[in-house]
């Protein structure tokens, strides 16, 4: 199980970042717009540097929604592979079929 303040952070950053989503998109594409003036992109993007860090999108950490675990993550399934074995073995995800060959 990961550490519960990992956990917490990461719900956090997630949350910040669907808040700050649409603000985020606007500075973006008028950023990124080469047919404006270079001042008004400019203070775009120091109105994009104001913005908190943990709103960013690319912080997000994927972690298992079983364990808390954030590597070997199913995206699909939303849990790591560990817990993917062991709640597959118990039966409980439908259509899962343990492999032996």
């Amino acid at each position: 199980m990961a550490k519960v303040s990992a956990f917490t952070k990461n719900k956090t950053r997630v949350r910040k970042a669907k808040n700050q989503a649409a603000k985020r998109a606007a500075l973006k594409a008028i950023i990124m717009n080469r047919e404006l003036p270079i001042e008004e992109r400019f203070k775009a993007q120091l109105k994009m540097n104001e913005l908190p860090r943990d709103g960013s999108k690319i912080r997000i950490r994927n972690r298992c929604e079983v364990t808390g675990r954030p590597r070997g993550y199913y995206r699909k399934l939303q849990m790591s592979r560990i817990a993917l074995r062991e709640l597959g073995n118990f039966g409980k995800i439908p259509g899962l079929v343990k492999s032996s060959w």
